[in-house]
């Protein structure tokens, strides 16, 4: 197919893959297909039903590369869902009666868009699917190529997603400051709340890193310096049930040895309770455009905390919560090693006429391809029964 114009955005929360896949996609481009035209919307998809674009310029390829030492997104986010008329109509991005996918489509023609790349999760992705869908209903055939970028690596049937290996790292970085807390006062809880509405498994990463390190430090025995005080004493992730009394008698004994207890939580662990108890007390859940609920506003670490404080008899409490540290990071080697792979075949799609997002496919052997959108689903469970997690919480003794 001949390609004219292609257009990117990036959307939903934060990772760190966001300016080096930006970077990567312009790189790519200017290397294989020089002559095509390259525009960015800004803030996602609140920028393209405003018409609100930026040009990539001959000084933007050239320095492209740069964007790889940057975390954030270049040329902005935003959690717009072009389904959801209402929240369009109401955040002023539509007006009364318009449909934003007709908004959006109308845009796209307006600025002889042929390829769009998508950078985000799995709300963003199905979004440009719907948006794909309606062009194609209405004769504008537009191929859409998605990369998929969350911190959760919750996108089925994708094997890991961009960003995440990074978050994890820098969530561990993160936590090597605040556990240095338990040293602030006698019978210490720390709880570091960590990402993962639905998917446990930057929580499990995290803690598995943090661990590790643990494991690499020279201690100084006899003055208080005790890896056990340093270490991991519970995990929490949604996928696995929390037996708060059977944890808490566990705990406890930690804490009366050791005089602190460190606990790595998933701020979608315990949700329903949470919830529940605000139902119960006639309180409104807050929910986003999408139908989540907004989980900095029921606040489940410190719901967790409250529970365990009084059961462990801890003095004083802490509850840390490294998600916008760790999602906001430049990407690691680890993380830079995937995006290139994903961003280069990204390009190939396009230039090929082929849509889809982008990733390892765990249903086709793990081949890295253009996954088909209908494939394409959030929520993706952490399997808790991998051996790395078993041996982690076999390691800090918890069941």
């Amino acid at each position: 197919m001949t390609v004219r114009t292609v257009a990117m955005l990036t959307a939903g929360g934060l990772a760190p893959c966001l300016s080096t896949a930006v970077g990567n996609l312009i790189e790519r481009y200017t290397e294989v297909a020089p002559d095509v035209r390259i525009i960015a919307y800004r803030n996602g998809y609140a920028g393209l039903l405003r018409g609100d674009s930026i040009e990539v310029t001959d000084e933007v390829r050239a320095y492209a590369g740069r964007l790889r030492e940057f975390g954030g997104s270049p040329i902005g986010n935003s959690r717009v869902k072009l389904t959801n008329v209402a929240d369009c109509v109401k955040r002023g991005l539509v007006q009364e009666g318009q449909n934003p996918l007709h908004v959006a489509a109308e845009q796209l023609t307006r600025d002889g868009v042929d390829v769009l790349h998508t950078i985000g999760g799995d709300d963003t992705n199905t979004t440009a699917a719907d948006l794909a869908a309606y062009l194609h209903d209405n004769n504008y055939e537009l191929t859409v190529v998605g990369l998929p970028k969350t911190i959760d690596n919750d996108v089925v049937p994708i094997r890991q997603s961009l960003g995440a290996w990074t978050a994890a790292e820098q969530g561990s970085i993160y936590a090597q400051n605040i556990i240095a807390e338990h040293s602030s006062n006698p019978r210490m809880l720390i709880v570091h709340e960590v990402m993962g509405r639905n998917c446990g498994w930057l929580t499990a990463e995290t803690a598995r890193r943090y661990h590790a390190w643990v494991g690499e430090q020279a201690f100084v025995a006899g003055i208080g310096n005790d890896p056990r005080s340093w270490d991991v004493h519970a995990v929490f992730v949604p996928e696995a049930h929390i037996d708060i009394a059977a944890e808490a008698a566990r705990l406890k004994a930690i804490m009366d040895e050791v005089g602190c207890v460190n606990i790595f939580l998933s701020e979608g662990a315990g949700v329903a309770e949470v919830v529940e108890e605000l139902k119960a007390a006639g309180q409104e859940v807050p929910i986003d455009p999408f139908g989540h609920v907004q989980l900095d506003k029921v606040n489940p670490g410190a719901w967790f905390a409250k529970q365990f404080a009084e059961l462990l008899g801890a003095e004083k409490t802490m509850v840390q919560k490294s998600g916008y540290f760790s999602r906001s990071a430049k990407s690691n080697a680890e993380d830079l090693a995937l995006i290139k792979e994903c961003t280069d075949l990204a390009v190939d799609s396009a230039l090929a006429g082929v849509s889809g997002v982008v990733g390892h496919d765990e249903e086709r052997g793990d081949e890295l391809r253009a996954v088909e959108f209908p494939r394409i689903k959030g929520h993706k469970k952490f399997d808790a029964s991998v051996p790395w997690f078993t041996e982690l919480k076999a390691a800090i003794g918890q069941a």
